[in-house]
Order: structure tokens, then sequence, then C-alpha cells
């Protein structure tokens, strides 16, 4: 039977789960979502699925923070079956007993660790191995016009990136607003609707 360490983090609502991880000459095997355990750890089964994406990553690229416009939102269980990332999780929900907290993970394809990301919490990482890869299993398909991201360098936020060569990042995160200026845009979801709508995830 396979077993799975179970955390729940600092983030309301957020959790990470690290499955066993069987060896041998021929490579590995595990099983980075197990039912029984995710039910065990929040209440419920995870979302019904709408998308599962994945991309691939050079070392020193940097993506993120991202999250999704509330209503609709996302929910997310994020992984990393090949390579190596340091991940981020960001509250962004106004009015949540842990606005603004991070919690950092590091992923990788040698222990199969995986998180759940709760509607409203932003999500970033920071390759580092060539190749890396993240794969995210969604409660919603991908609409451009809905997703949002926060600069992951803000200062206020204090991310533990590391110093030297500046990370490899896209235009729309370049450009991407403080948490302080989002906030003060209106652009953060609020709580109670991220609560609201991860609650009528399950029909």
């Amino acid at each position: 039977m396979s077993v799975v360490q179970v955390h729940k983090l600092g983030i309301e609502g957020a959790f990470e789960f690290t499955p066993a991880v069987y060896k041998d000459d021929r490579g590995l095997f595990s099983s980075p979502f197990q039912s029984a355990a995710f039910a065990e750890a929040t209440g419920r089964p995870l979302f019904p699925v709408k998308d599962i994406s994945h991309n691939l990553s050079a070392a020193g690229v940097l993506r993120g923070i991202h999250y999704t416009a509330t209503p609709p939102g996302r929910a997310k269980y994020v992984y990393c079956p090949h390579g190596r990332v340091r991940d981020f999780l960001i509250d962004l929900r106004t009015g949540s007993p842990t606005f603004g907290k991070w919690e950092t993970t590091e992923l990788s394809g040698d222990d199969c660790r995986a998180l759940y990301v709760p509607v409203g919490v932003g999500h970033a990482f920071l390759s580092l191995e060539d190749a890396s890869m993240i794969v995210y299993v969604m409660s919603e398909g991908y609409v451009p016009e809905n997703e949002r991201a926060v600069s992951p360098l803000d200062p206020e936020l204090g991310l533990p990136l590391p110093g030297g060569p500046p990370p490899a990042q896209s235009e729309r995160d370049l450009s991407a607003p403080t948490l302080a200026e989002a906030r003060e845009r209106g652009l953060l979801p609020s709580y109670d609707a991220c609560l609201e709508v991860e609650a009528q995830l399950w029909p």
C-alpha cells in the first residue's frame, strides 16, 4: 500500500503531499496524487478535473505569481515529474487570515511531492535545473482574459530568490503589479468569494 506524508501548509486551505517513491536500476515509480490521502487531509475528494497542462523550463526561469480572477477562479494540484524547482504559494485572497503570506517548497522528480493550491492562492516557481517540468491539474479550463499575475520580485513580499543574474521571465510577469498595486486596483480576489467558488466545485 502506498504511503503519503501530508503536511498542512501555513496558507489556509493549502496542502503538501509527499508520496512514497520506489526506485530500482530501471528508474522509479510514484503516485503524486492518491484520492484517499487527499480526501482524508481535506475532507473532500479532488475537484472534477477540467484541464491538465504542463510546462518545461530551463534553469533560471521564474514563472508567476499567477492566479485566476474569482469568479470563476481555479483550484490547482501541481507536481514536478522531472527536474527540480523552488515552488512558491502566495495567499492573494483579501480578507484571508493568511493574506500576503507565502510558503516555499522544493518539488522534484526525485521526491514527486505535490501541492494543492486553493482558489485565489497565487503560484510561482523558479526552475533549478534544465527541462524542469510542472504538471497542473485544474478545476477550470484556461481563459486568457481571466488570468492575472503579481510580481514575484515585489520587495514587500520578499520571496527568497537567489542573488546573481536576474531570472528569465515573460513580458507578462515582468510587467505584473506588486501585491499592493494589485490590491489598490481591485485585481485581487476576496477570501469569501474564493471559498464560495471552491465550495461549488463539487457537484
